[in-house]
């Protein structure tokens, strides 16, 4: 499993345990890595550690993508054609890809675009490919979820681009995970290409004022039609964590339309989704849990400097 120490594979690898799976957890720093499984240290840039880590193995999750470079499309390819190779030369059964959601007939952003192409390039080698393609997925610590939580929480007021109106379908990261955990050994998976979301289908404008009105916050929004992806991108690095790259990437994708239009992965892993409030709610209470857990992290450590 690759990104096991991320916002997807950190619960991953404990749902595929759970699962009665044996999970190898690929990371650049296997020492320091303290997570679910056995860590193996790979890097997706590094091809003969690839083929090592795979050694063994029946499938692997391909949880990679680089949106902090602004050559990330190359980058990707490069990793994705690696993976490819080394997969087939471990004999693997079957390659799981996250991927991403937006309609191929409409102009694609240069992020989804990337990840069409990856699609196509880990099925290169002959390994079956089973793709999951997601919009935005909500849960602590991920990026897109940060960036909405933090524009409501940083500015009572904003003014916004057109892409506000745009409509997608945010799944819940614990969603997206039983869908992985579900399709890795489902013989109608194999070698298919899938599309999750949550049960709504909400703009950009609602999401932001769903997670105000939950956090009892009064926010106003006024969509303006001349505001470059460049500048969004600017702004949003003021009143955000995301940096000016990954904002620019995240901000030209959400131009296009995410929706689910083929609910086919129901027949596949059936269960119950959870609604938008739900996961947003779930997504505040980690994020509350963490910051509790680190405050008291901080305090017995200066307890233990005064007793010490």
């Amino acid at each position: 499993m690759t990104g096991a120490s991320g916002f997807v594979g950190s619960r991953l690898g404990p749902a595929l345990e759970a699962a009665g799976h044996e999970v190898r957890a690929m990371t650049r720093r296997p020492d320091s890595y303290s997570g679910a499984g056995t860590p193996v240290a790979g890097d997706v840039a590094d091809e003969d550690s690839l083929r090592s880590a795979m050694q063994g193995c029946d499938a692997a999750y391909y949880l990679v993508h680089s949106l902090d470079a602004a050559d990330f499309a190359d980058r990707d390819a490069a990793a994705a054609r690696a993976f490819a190779r080394a997969a087939a030369d471990a004999g693997l059964r079957r390659i799981v890809y996250l991927g991403g959601l937006g309609d191929d007939s409409d102009d694609l952003s240069a992020h989804l675009r990337s990840r069409r192409q990856v699609e196509r390039l880990l099925g290169g080698t002959g390994v079956p490919v089973t793709v999951l393609r997601a919009g935005i997925v909500i849960g602590h610590g991920g990026v897109s979820w940060e960036m909405t939580r933090q524009l409501v929480a940083h500015l009572p007021a904003m003014v916004t681009p057109r892409w506000v109106h745009t409509r997608t379908q945010p799944i819940a990261v614990a969603d997206v995970v039983r869908y992985l955990v579900g399709v890795l050994e489902a013989p109608a998976a194999e070698g298919r290409v899938f599309e999750v979301g949550g049960p709504e289908v909400l703009e950009y404008l609602e999401m932001l004022s769903r997670v105000a009105e939950i956090q009892g916050r009064r926010l106003l929004i006024v969509p303006v039609p001349l505001l470059t992806p460049q500048l969004s991108s600017r702004w949003l690095s003021l009143v955000t964590s995301v940096d000016v790259q990954t904002g620019r990437s995240l901000i030209d994708s959400m131009t296009n339309e995410v929706v689910v239009h083929d609910d086919a992965i129901r027949d596949v892993v059936p269960f119950e989704l959870m609604g938008y409030d739900e996961a947003v709610l779930t997504a505040l209470g980690e994020r509350a849990k963490e910051r509790r857990e680190a405050r008291t992290g901080r305090n017995a450590r200066r307890i233990g400097r005064l007793v010490g």
